[in-house]
């Protein structure tokens, strides 16, 4: 009994520890992580990836989670398409992207030189869409089809626009851009404006459009929301099938010898959520990230969970064993090991990052078919210091082929799992604590993740320079390194500074023997996802400049405009439609079913 409470006090020095070096969201005032994330899922050439916050640019790494800060180069004679949930954002050759914003409910994407094309299938009514470029903000308002082209000097934007409506601000103007106008703005202090007709398509407009006739023929649209990021690759690497239990489920159609989920990928530190997988297969982000496994005999099958407009992303439902100071028996070549197996069916996944009991229940609820009470038994037992019944608290695989562990080196410096992996026996599987974290410390690797060091990236004066927004984004992220070496000490009102990642935030310190956990008081006092975003901050991004008012048009700018407008009708019907258009189907009458 005392050797039992001894390893139970363990298990909760190690989570409070872990919970020091957990970085807040960058919205103080949400509290809660994004449900949603953007995915690089196909390139072709050369694409540099700079982490938020970092000076370096590595290699990008397909189905790493792209979050706000990040940015992207795709250099000449390359491509690369990003999904975020149904959205598609098609970068083309010598293209510089940042995300200034990604959450809930604002994509607030920096274009400073390149082509960009955006498919968007669904806007809520209160979400934003907006590109920025050097001399203008452009919203789009509607579903619909839009291309966004910055020359090389910055000095002009063309905003083409298939299907949809959007808003251009800039030079202290505001202009309409239609379904079936091709806008020229130049200038920056104010805007020369040319409209014309949809222009010929070009090879990047083809490959586009060639994807979204991809998209529309998915298969697996039937079985997920299409709001699910990384559903589009389902089709191509696997097969759908009824298993009694659990419904719809998919299988990997090709997988290594002794394959099992979260084996074959590494880990990266990626602010707020803390440790997320990222997995090496071309299908690999949607079902690491949304659902749970289950294994029949010796096959794995995924099973996505109900279907739901926008289920919530998770970094990696798993949990982990050998915590609380546990040693194992097997050598990780002289350190501590790492190890974890994935979430079956029905089995709750707690966050190891800060979260509100709201949030807690939705990333479950989305993602597997749960009761909230069962929720609330898990979620007490490991961020509690009176745990409910124990037993209740099981965990199918664990007993199966699904426990991966790696050495401490090999889990904090994302290095290829599947490489490096050290084999526990079963037995010894069977008897070691389960906990929902891992006490693992971050080092800057962890942040920069397993791309490769890289020279490619935007020249400078794209690098530098700053873009126009009508919506004021949060302020940039701190690196991984300029807090790295921060001591974390008590400081006023009993709050300490997070060693790591995220912003300029305190957070309270975390709890003391017989105090309520951290997980708690987020509860409590944080605000619910429901609150809008603020737009009201005062902190300036360094590349970003606000919109100038705008300023009623003069008599001779109307006519100029009405003008233009005219001569468009008069062309536009001699111009070549588009054929692509966005699907206009969505999830949300099936959900009340």
């Amino acid at each position: 009994m005392m050797k039992a409470h001894k390893l139970l006090i363990a298990v909760l020095v190690a989570g409070v520890i872990a919970l020091w070096f957990m970085p807040l969201p960058a919205a103080a005032e949400e509290g809660d992580p994004p449900a949603r994330v953007a995915r690089l899922n196909y390139s072709v050439g050369s694409v540099s990836f700079q982490p938020a916050g970092e000076g370096d640019w590595v290699t990008a790494v397909p189905n790493r989670p792209l979050i706000t800060g990040d940015n992207l180069w795709v250099d000449q004679n390359s491509r690369a398409e990003l999904h975020t949930g149904s959205t598609a954002l098609r970068l083309g050759a010598n293209t510089s992207v940042t995300f200034l914003e990604l959450d809930d409910r604002a994509v607030q994407i920096r274009l400073s030189l390149g082509s960009l094309i955006v498919r968007l299938v669904r806007l809520g009514e209160d979400e934003t869409f907006e590109v920025d470029t050097p001399n203008l903000a452009f919203s789009l308002l509607h579903q619909g089809e839009y291309r966004i082209d910055v020359n090389e000097d910055g000095t002009e934007t063309v905003t083409t626009v298939w299907q949809g409506q959007g808003d251009v601000l800039g030079g202290g103007q505001e202009y309409k851009v239609v379904a079936g106008q091709s806008a020229r703005f130049s200038g920056s202090d104010s805007l020369a404006y040319d409209l014309d007709p949809l222009p010929p398509a070009d090879d990047f407009d083809n490959w586009a459009m060639q994807r979204d006739q991809r998209d529309d023929r998915s298969e697996s649209a039937s079985y997920v929301s299409r709001e699910m990021t990384g559903y589009e690759d389902l089709d191509d690497n696997g097969n759908w099938s009824y298993v009694a239990s659990y419904g719809y489920v998919w299988t990997p159609t090709t997988v290594a010898a002794g394959w099992a989920p979260y084996r074959h990928g590494h880990w990266a530190w990626i602010a707020p959520w803390g440790w997320t997988w990222v997995d090496a297969a071309p299908w690999g982000f949607a079902p690491f990230h949304y659902g749970r496994w289950a294994c029949v005999g010796a096959t794995w099958f995924w099973v996505p969970g109900p279907i739901t407009v926008r289920p919530v992303y998770a970094p990696a439902l798993v949990a982990f064993v050998g915590g609380g100071g546990f040693q194992f028996s097997v050598s990780f070549g002289g350190g501590p090991g790492v190890a974890w197996f994935p979430l079956a069916p029905g089995e709750v996944f707690v966050p190891m990052y800060h979260a509100s009991r709201a949030y807690v229940n939705s990333v479950n609820i989305t993602n597997t078919v749960v009761k909230v009470a069962r929720i609330n038994e898990v979620y007490n037992y490991y961020n509690t210091n009176h745990p409910v019944n124990v037993a209740r608290v099981t965990y199918a695989n664990q007993h199966v082929n699904g426990v991966t562990a790696v050495s401490q080196e090999t889990f904090v410096n994302a290095r290829p799992v599947s490489r490096n992996m050290v084999e526990i026996p079963q037995r010894e599987i069977e008897q070691v604590p389960v906990a929902h974290m891992t006490p693992a410390v971050p080092i800057r690797s962890s942040a920069m993740g397993a791309g490769v060091p890289t020279k490619v990236m935007p020249p400078m004066p794209a690098a530098n320079r700053p873009v126009i927004a009508n919506r004021i984004p949060s302020p940039p992220v701190r690196s991984f390194s300029s807090t790295a070496s921060e001591r974390m000490s008590e400081g006023n009102n009993g709050v300490v500074t997070p060693p790591a990642g995220g912003n300029d935030r305190k957070v309270p310190r975390p709890p003391q023997a017989g105090e309520t956990p951290r997980n708690e008081e987020v509860a409590r006092n944080s605000h619910t996802p429901e609150q809008p975003v603020s737009t009201s901050q005062t902190v300036p991004h360094p590349l970003v400049r606000p919109a100038p008012p705008v300023q009623p048009k003069t008599q001779e700018q109307l006519k100029d405009e009405e003008s233009k407008n005219r001569n468009w009708q008069q062309q536009r019907a001699t111009a070549a439609p588009r054929q692509s258009a966005p699907r206009a189907e969505s999830h949300e009458s099936k959900d009340k079913h």
